[in-house]
Protein backbone atom coordinates (compact mmCIF):
# COMPACT_ATOMS: atom_id res chain seq x y z
CA UNK A 1 0.00 0.00 0.00
CA UNK A 2 1.34 3.33 -0.78
CA UNK A 3 -0.49 7.09 -0.13
CA UNK A 4 0.73 10.62 0.22
CA UNK A 5 -0.96 12.99 2.67
CA UNK A 6 0.34 16.43 2.81
CA UNK A 7 0.06 19.20 5.38
CA UNK A 8 1.11 22.92 5.23
CA UNK A 9 2.97 25.82 7.15
CA UNK A 10 2.96 29.80 6.80
CA UNK A 11 5.06 31.94 8.57
CA UNK A 12 5.15 35.71 7.96
CA UNK A 13 7.89 37.86 10.32
CA UNK A 14 10.65 36.79 12.49
CA UNK A 15 11.63 33.47 14.38
CA UNK A 16 10.88 35.57 17.66
CA UNK A 17 8.47 37.96 16.71
CA UNK A 18 6.71 36.28 14.11
CA UNK A 19 3.18 34.72 13.48
CA UNK A 20 2.33 31.31 11.32
CA UNK A 21 -0.33 28.67 10.55
CA UNK A 22 -0.45 24.90 9.85
CA UNK A 23 -2.92 22.97 7.89
CA UNK A 24 -3.70 19.44 7.61
CA UNK A 25 -5.43 18.20 3.68
CA UNK A 26 -8.03 16.48 5.87
CA UNK A 27 -8.71 20.14 7.86
CA UNK A 28 -8.43 18.79 10.91
CA UNK A 29 -6.10 21.82 11.18
CA UNK A 30 -7.13 24.57 9.33
CA UNK A 31 -4.88 27.62 9.98
CA UNK A 32 -3.87 26.59 13.20
CA UNK A 33 -1.67 29.52 15.35
CA UNK A 34 1.85 28.34 15.52
CA UNK A 35 4.01 31.24 16.79
CA UNK A 36 7.32 31.25 19.36
CA UNK A 37 5.19 31.30 21.99
CA UNK A 38 3.68 28.54 21.40
CA UNK A 39 6.28 26.38 20.80
CA UNK A 40 9.14 27.53 23.34
CA UNK A 41 6.30 29.42 26.49
CA UNK A 42 2.20 28.99 26.94
CA UNK A 43 0.94 30.36 24.21
CA UNK A 44 -2.73 29.57 22.48
CA UNK A 45 -1.89 27.65 19.35
CA UNK A 46 0.06 24.25 18.24
CA UNK A 47 3.71 23.68 17.66
CA UNK A 48 5.55 21.06 15.94
CA UNK A 49 6.81 19.32 18.98
CA UNK A 50 3.04 18.66 20.29
CA UNK A 51 2.20 17.23 16.75
CA UNK A 52 4.81 15.05 16.70
CA UNK A 53 3.85 13.40 19.57
CA UNK A 54 -0.25 13.39 18.69
CA UNK A 55 1.34 11.74 15.37
CA UNK A 56 3.70 9.10 17.37
CA UNK A 57 0.87 8.15 19.79
CA UNK A 58 -1.62 7.32 17.23
CA UNK A 59 0.25 5.77 14.63
CA UNK A 60 1.80 3.07 17.92
CA UNK A 61 -1.44 2.62 19.36
CA UNK A 62 -2.74 2.27 15.66
CA UNK A 63 0.32 -0.44 15.35
CA UNK A 64 -0.18 -2.09 18.67
CA UNK A 65 -3.70 -2.95 17.34
CA UNK A 66 -1.97 -4.74 14.24
CA UNK A 67 -0.03 -6.29 16.12
CA UNK A 68 -2.42 -7.46 18.89
CA UNK A 69 -4.58 -8.53 16.31
CA UNK A 70 -1.79 -10.99 14.56
CA UNK A 71 -1.49 -12.74 17.56
CA UNK A 72 -5.12 -12.95 17.86
CA UNK A 73 -6.46 -10.62 20.48
CA UNK A 74 -8.45 -7.21 20.41
CA UNK A 75 -7.52 -4.19 23.13
CA UNK A 76 -10.84 -3.23 24.75
CA UNK A 77 -8.86 0.42 24.74
CA UNK A 78 -5.52 1.75 23.98
CA UNK A 79 -4.34 5.30 26.04
CA UNK A 80 -1.14 6.54 24.40
CA UNK A 81 0.61 9.74 25.72
CA UNK A 82 3.89 10.84 24.25
CA UNK A 83 6.34 13.12 25.83
CA UNK A 84 8.78 15.29 22.97
CA UNK A 85 11.81 16.48 24.71
CA UNK A 86 13.14 18.98 22.72
CA UNK A 87 17.16 19.96 23.97
CA UNK A 88 19.67 22.07 22.70
CA UNK A 89 18.07 22.68 18.97
CA UNK A 90 16.60 19.10 18.35
CA UNK A 91 14.03 16.43 19.47
CA UNK A 92 16.34 14.17 21.51
CA UNK A 93 13.89 11.87 23.29
CA UNK A 94 10.04 10.52 23.07
CA UNK A 95 9.01 9.05 25.52
CA UNK A 96 5.71 6.73 25.14
CA UNK A 97 3.11 5.71 28.11
CA UNK A 98 0.62 3.07 26.90
CA UNK A 99 -2.33 1.99 29.04
CA UNK A 100 -4.49 -0.95 27.90
CA UNK A 101 -7.61 -2.98 28.45
CA UNK A 102 -6.71 -6.23 26.52
CA UNK A 103 -9.00 -9.39 27.10
CA UNK A 104 -6.70 -12.67 27.62
CA UNK A 105 -3.73 -11.81 27.03
CA UNK A 106 -0.72 -12.71 29.48
CA UNK A 107 2.16 -9.41 30.85
CA UNK A 108 4.52 -11.47 28.39
CA UNK A 109 2.30 -11.49 25.76
CA UNK A 110 1.41 -7.51 25.99
CA UNK A 111 4.74 -6.40 26.95
CA UNK A 112 6.50 -8.23 23.30
CA UNK A 113 3.58 -6.85 21.71
CA UNK A 114 4.23 -2.84 23.16
CA UNK A 115 8.07 -3.42 22.02
CA UNK A 116 7.06 -4.56 18.67
CA UNK A 117 4.76 -2.02 18.04
CA UNK A 118 7.34 0.59 19.37
CA UNK A 119 10.13 -0.63 16.66
CA UNK A 120 7.72 -0.77 13.93
CA UNK A 121 5.28 2.09 13.99
CA UNK A 122 6.29 3.90 10.87
CA UNK A 123 6.33 7.17 12.64
CA UNK A 124 9.01 5.41 15.23
CA UNK A 125 11.17 4.09 11.99
CA UNK A 126 11.21 7.96 11.63
CA UNK A 127 12.91 9.80 14.16
CA UNK A 128 17.17 9.81 14.90
CA UNK A 129 16.14 9.98 19.10
CA UNK A 130 15.59 7.57 21.65
CA UNK A 131 12.30 6.01 21.97
CA UNK A 132 11.38 4.65 25.38
CA UNK A 133 8.14 2.93 26.19
CA UNK A 134 6.22 2.19 29.36
CA UNK A 135 3.56 -0.26 29.06
CA UNK A 136 0.56 -1.01 31.56
CA UNK A 137 -1.58 -3.72 31.31
CA UNK A 138 -4.59 -2.95 33.31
Amino acid sequence: MKFTRQASANWKGTGMEGVGTVSTQSTTLNNAQLSFKTRFADGVGTNPEELIGAAHAGCFSMKFSFVLNELGFTADNIDTNAKVVFEDGKITHIHLEMNASIPNITEEQFQEAAANAKANCPISQLFNAEITLTATLS
